[in-house]
C-alpha cells in the first residue's frame, strides 16, 4: 500500500506558533489556499481519503476532494496529539506559566506527557492501531490520509521503523509525504523503552 500523508492547511494557531493538539480551529485563508494548491499535484492513483476528525483536517480533505467525490472516512486514531496544559500556548507562554513542567522537557518524554495530555508512546500506539486498520483495505490501493504534524512524523517513524530523527523531521502545513510498504507496521513491535534520540 502507498500512503500519501497530508498535513492540514494553516490555522491561526499555526501562524502564531502555538501548541495545537486537541483544540479544533478551522483553516485560515492561507490554509485553504494551501489545500487547493495540493489538488494540482493530485496523483491519479488515489481512490480513497482518510482524515482525522478535527475540523482543520476535515476542511483540508473536503477541499482536496472537491468535485472528485472519493470515499472519505474519518478515523479518530489520526487526531493530533493532545498536549494538555500547553494547548493554545506558545513555547514562551508555556515556559512562563508552567516552569516546573517545562523544565522536565515533558513534550519530548516517551512515556509521560504534559498534565492532561498524551505521552509520545500513547500517540504511537493509537496511530499504529489506525494504520493496521487501513491495511485491511484492498491490496495495492493508494490512500490519502489528512492529518497533523505530530501524526505525520509518527506514521513516518512507524513505517520506516526509525525514530532517530523524530524531533528534527517536520512536515509543513499543506505539504505531503509519500510512504510505501505501510504493511510493515503490522508486525512492528513498538519499543517499550524509549527509541527517541537522547533518551
Amino acid at each position: 500500500m502507498r500512503l500519501y500523508v497530508v498535513r492540514h492547511g494553516q490555522t491561526q494557531a499555526n501562524a502564531e506558533h502555538r501548541y495545537l493538539g486537541a483544540l479544533d480551529p478551522g483553516l485560515t485563508a492561507t490554509g485553504r489556499e494551501q489545500a487547493a494548491a495540493l489538488r494540482l499535484e493530485w496523483p491519479d492513483s488515489i481512490r480513497r481519503i482518510v482524515t482525522s476528525p478535527l475540523q482543520r483536517a476535515r476542511q483540508t480533505a473536503d477541499i482536496l476532494n472537491y468535485r472528485l467525490n472519493l470515499p472519505l472516512q474519518v478515523i479518530p486514531a489520526f487526531r493530533e496529539r493532545d498536549v494538555g496544559l500547553f494547548e493554545g500556548l506558545t513555547q514562551a507562554e508555556s515556559q512562563a506559566r508552567h516552569p516546573e513542567v517545562w523544565q522536565r522537557n515533558i513534550t519530548r518524554q516517551w512515556d509521560s506527557g504534559p498534565p492532561g495530555g498524551e505521552s509520545i508512546a500513547d500517540v504511537v500506539k493509537r496511530v499504529q492501531d489506525g494504520l493496521i486498520a487501513l491495511i485491511s483495505l484492498p491490496a495495492g490501493e493508494d490512500l490519502l490520509l489528512v492529518g497533523h504534524g505530530f501524526v505525520a512524523k509518527t506514521i513516518r517513524a512507524l513505517v520506516n521503523r526509525e525514530f532517530s530523527d523524530f524531533f528534527d523531521w517536520q512536515l509543513g502545513n499543506g505539504h505531503w509525504l509519500v510512504l510505501d510498504h505501510v504493511e510493515r507496521v503490522a508486525d512492528y513491535r513498538v519499543p517499550v523503552a524509549s527509541p527517541l534520540p537522547g533518551a
